[in-house]
């Protein structure tokens, strides 16, 4: 085998996992709540890896933003007129959001063809990441048919990775804290992919305190003592409810305004896009098998449902022929003829039968002789008559 077919371990480059990943860019999809600074955290991803020589290709699915302070490669709003979509449709500001997503989601496969020829070494200097920053409004996007066919669109053919921002100045508060944790976890289990929780803003109040809660029980147990919000003790319940999605989660803080965490950030989203070939890729491949083979069945069910209706309706237009002692109405009629009779006729009612059908036929015959004499009288009367008439 030639050197060039080779990877650097000395394998086959077909059979290193890794090889093909390297080829395909690493999509992050960025939620967060209203203010968490989703926005701003994209800003600084991007300055980041630019600053790295390595620019991101980035799209815009917020349609309703006014200006974007980041070099955006693919905008929503320049496919769909977010205010022409509320007044067309009479709609109210989340409803025109969902709608353009849902129009958006419909040509969304010029993205990924757009994503993956920028990813082509041919191009030259190719995108090793793709950021999909999201509307402000998270439950349109989680929640909505259109977030569900750009996730799934994505994570078929490119190492997609949920990064969900969060604010940790909101949430020094434990019951905003679990308030957020919840959001999260009912999108990790949702979209089922590789998930890294951001907390953002730490140039204010450090994320120190987040990752004490989500480790040690106890000290998220002090935090609600000092809380007299009715809803404590469902926080309390909900903690160690969770505690198996804080020992899986991955969570980083950083600061978007300074920049600051943001190498953590980076390193995780590689362990993250790791996590997505080992053990995210062959689930989804599993079900995509399941799916296609489910798909497969119900067509040949239907295929096999309609060939049986043709052949039944083809069927009863034919015309029934008795061909022996069979199931069906001539049977019927043949069994039903038998019992009246009192079993098969007897010579007697066949020697009748025959004269009756003999008798017939010299009646017939006689009349026919009849019908012919009278032809012939008739012609020579006329023939009498017309030489009657000439002399």
């Amino acid at each position: 085998m030639a050197s060039a077919d080779l990877n650097d371990a000395g394998l086959p480059k077909s059979t290193n996992p890794l090889f093909e990943r390297k080829k395909k860019p690493i999509c992050l999809i960025v939620l967060g709540m209203a203010g968490s600074g989703k926005t701003s955290f994209v800003k600084q991803l991007t300055s980041q890896l630019h600053s790295k020589n390595s620019p991101p290709y980035v799209v815009n699915l917020d349609p309703a933003c006014r200006e974007v302070p980041y070099p955006v490669n693919v905008d929503i709003r320049d496919t769909v007129n977010y205010k022409e979509v509320m007044k067309q449709y009479s709609l109210g500001p989340n409803g025109g959001i969902v709608t353009s997503l849902n129009l958006f989601a419909t040509k969304f496969d010029q993205v990924i063809k757009l994503v993956a020829k920028r990813s082509d070494p041919a191009e030259g200097n190719p995108t090793e990441i793709t950021i999909f920053d999201t509307p402000g409004q998270i439950e349109v996007f989680t929640w909505s048919a259109s977030g569900a066919i750009i996730t799934e669109s994505l994570a078929s053919i490119f190492p997609t990775v949920i990064v969900y921002v969060m604010d940790t100045v909101r949430s020094v508060s434990p019951i905003t804290f679990m308030s957020n944790m919840l959001y999260a976890c009912s999108i990790l289990y949702k979209l089922r992919l590789p998930f890294i929780i951001v907390m953002n803003k730490i140039d204010i109040v450090k994320h120190d305190y987040a990752l004490e809660w989500m480790t040690d029980f106890e000290a998220f147990e002090e935090a609600l003592a000092s809380s007299k919000s009715y809803n404590s003790n469902l926080a309390r319940s909900l903690s160690l409810t969770l505690d198996e999605f804080y020992q899986d989660i991955k969570a980083v803080g950083v600061s978007s305004m300074t920049g600051e965490g943001f190498g953590d950030f980076l390193n995780a989203v590689d362990v993250a896009a790791l996590e997505y070939e080992n053990e995210y890729l062959p689930e989804h491949d599993r079900l995509l098998k399941l799916r296609n083979e489910a798909v497969s069945d119900e067509k040949a069910r239907q295929s096999k449902e309609f060939d049986a209706d043709f052949e039944s309706e083809r069927q009863d237009k034919e015309p029934s022929v008795y061909s022996g002692p069979r199931g069906g109405p001539n049977d019927d009629i043949f069994l039903r003829n038998s019992a009246v009779g009192g079993g098969d006729s007897s010579e007697e009612e066949e020697e009748e039968l025959r004269h009756k059908v003999d008798a017939q036929d010299n009646a017939e015959r006689k009349e026919h002789r009849a019908f012919k004499e009278y032809l012939v009288e008739e012609k020579m009367r006329q023939l009498s008559k017309a030489n009657g008439m000439s002399s």
